[in-house]
């Protein structure tokens, strides 16, 4: 768990990979301005929780039910990173009292179905992770060598990130199950509920070649009075290549949103 400076509290949820190391730079940068307070998701080394066979996907919700117990904090404003948008929405969907403000950040649409090379990936994700990881480059370089123009900022940041892949690795059959427990829940269901006021981030249409911007902007036909914004000259990674900005975006719309009161908490009794 990273519980680290002042300020509005922000509670960031990592993506598919699950380890919140892999967002240390947009944590970090974050941190200057706000009290930033994120971990791993369950089953991940370190994490304060695991998975419950039981719980399904409500596995996270008891997790972050833990995280904001241990951080001492009863209302925060939520960020979900691509897959851990999904969580955030289903957050809340269930907990609107928690939640000052929710941010999504390139998470794949509500209705999201998965298309052949991720049902590839789900049947056999340890056999299919060297190919994943092989493609990877060749999905990120475009937003890399666009939010990064020179040749020694973009092999900086290449060694950065690998080496923050090499400590802190993602583990394959944990990534196929998380998306096998998202497949059982009616996230559109989920933004009917939803009371917070919403931002939706994203990088530019040309450049995320991991979840389509237009899926991500299905958020904003189904979740009231939510808004999209566009981080420039990034794709899908914009926390990691465009940190400054993804930080200020987060932290701006925690500070406008801080004061405003629920729809719930401004109908009489």
């Amino acid at each position: 768990m990273f519980d680290h400076g002042r300020g509005i509290p922000i509670v960031l949820i990592p993506g598919i990979q699950g380890r919140w190391e892999w967002m240390q730079q947009a944590v970090d940068t974050l941190a200057t301005r706000n009290r930033v307070i994120t971990d791993s998701l369950p089953g991940e080394p370190g994490s304060i929780a695991s998975i419950n066979t039981h719980r399904g996907f409500d596995s996270f919700t008891d997790w972050l039910d833990q995280l904001l117990a241990t951080a001492n904090v009863d209302r925060v404003s939520l960020c979900g990173i691509s897959y851990g948008g999904w969580i955030a929405v289903h957050y809340a969907a269930k907990r609107p009292m928690a939640i000052s403000s929710l941010t999504l950040v390139s998470t794949p649409s509500p209705n999201w179905q998965p298309p052949c090379r991720i049902q590839r990936y789900l049947q056999a994700p340890r056999l299919m992770a060297p190919i994943f990881a092989a493609t990877s480059p060749l999905r990120l370089y475009p937003e890399i060598s666009t939010a990064l123009p020179s040749l020694q900022q973009r092999l900086r940041f290449g060694a950065k990130y690998l080496t923050g892949v090499i400590k802190s690795p993602a583990t394959p059959t944990r990534m196929a199950e998380r998306m096998r427990l998202a497949q059982q829940v009616d996230f559109r269901a989920d933004c009917s509920r939803i009371l917070a006021p919403t931002q939706v981030i994203t990088g530019e249409t040309h450049l995320d070649r991991v979840v389509p911007v237009n899926s991500s902007r299905e958020y904003l036909g189904v979740i009231s009075k939510s808004k999209a914004v566009t981080i420039k000259n990034t794709g899908h990674i914009g926390i990691a290549t465009r940190p400054t900005h993804f930080a200020k975006l987060v932290s701006d719309h925690a500070q406008k949103t801080i004061g405003i009161k629920s729809r719930t908490e401004q109908v009489p009794a």
